[in-house]
């Protein structure tokens, strides 16, 4: 199982881990961290030296209750940080999470190579033509609302089979617009409550009936710290112990604060995998 990012082919029969790169303020977790262009490139730097094959660059905070900013905002945040890190460390391979298309194709443009898009095409109805049309990988993650009002959206008669049946319908919408890369995110903790989470976790390894490869994101999140009762700063532990998991249920890429946990997961699981 291969995708082809700007001419890379990237193997996922063996997991890969997406760094992720915030440079906004309000992130749940690093907001505001990486605020100077030494600070973004030492970061990436250490990410890329501990094993992240990905470097997803986020300008605008999709967590729960999280600020809207205008396009204009983001591009502003998001078009820097992605030149920098291009000029620095022009062999990386970068995601742009973002739901605008405009913002895609600006990324794009400039030397992004992968399109993570939290809605799946449903903020924004021109998402997949521009990612067709620069025929580069496509994470569609499931949410239901979008970030402002996710949190009272977590209605379902039956979660798992409605995830699938999203999918299998974005899916197809994608196949229609000539994408040839697609990912799936189960989307943990959007439109979705700690119980779901859980639920979700546990039956993961259903949506290998969707054949596309599962990025999971659930690097210090809330379903980590409120069952810990301790919070995103304190959760690097209990992170580590649901990407092993999410890895035994099918994950082929660990999108995550912490690079090196991440990868050490990833070596022993597939030690593990060596000896079934």
């Amino acid at each position: 199982m291969t995708i082809n990012c700007a001419g890379k082919l990237v193997d996922l029969s063996t997991p890969k881990i997406m760094g992720i790169l915030n440079v906004t303020p309000d992130s749940f977790y690093d907001g505001g961290v990486h605020n100077s262009d030494k600070k973004i490139l030492k970061h990436v730097e250490k990410m890329l030296n501990d094993g992240a094959v990905f470097i997803d660059i986020g300008a605008y905070s999709s967590r729960p209750n999280g600020i809207n900013v205008d396009e204009n905002e983001e591009l502003n945040r998001v078009v820097p940080a992605l030149e920098l890190v291009i000029n620095k460390f022009p062999e990386t391979i970068i995601s742009i999470d973002t739901f605008r298309s405009k913002v895609a194709e600006t990324c794009l443009n400039s030397g992004a190579s992968i399109i993570n898009d939290v809605s799946a095409g449903e903020m924004d109805k021109k998402m997949m033509e521009i990612v067709g049309k620069y025929n580069v990988p496509y994470v569609m993650m499931h949410m239901k609302g979008n970030p402002q009002n996710m949190i009272k959206k977590t209605n379902y008669d039956d979660m798992l089979k409605e995830i699938i049946k999203y999918f299998s319908k974005k899916i197809n919408q994608a196949v229609s617009y000539k994408i040839n890369d697609m990912i799936i995110d189960p989307g943990f903790g959007f439109a979705k409550d700690l119980k779901q989470n859980y639920n979700l976790l546990s039956n993961m390894d259903l949506l290998k009936i969707l054949e596309k490869p599962i990025m999971v994101g659930i690097s210090r999140k809330s379903m980590i710290y409120q069952s810990l009762k301790t919070n995103a700063k304190e959760s690097l532990n209990g992170t580590t112990v649901l990407n092993t998991v999410s890895l035994i249920k099918g994950a082929s890429i660990l999108r995550v604060h912490d690079v090196k946990e991440a990868n050490e997961c990833i070596k022993l699981i597939n030690a593990l995998n060596k000896q079934g």
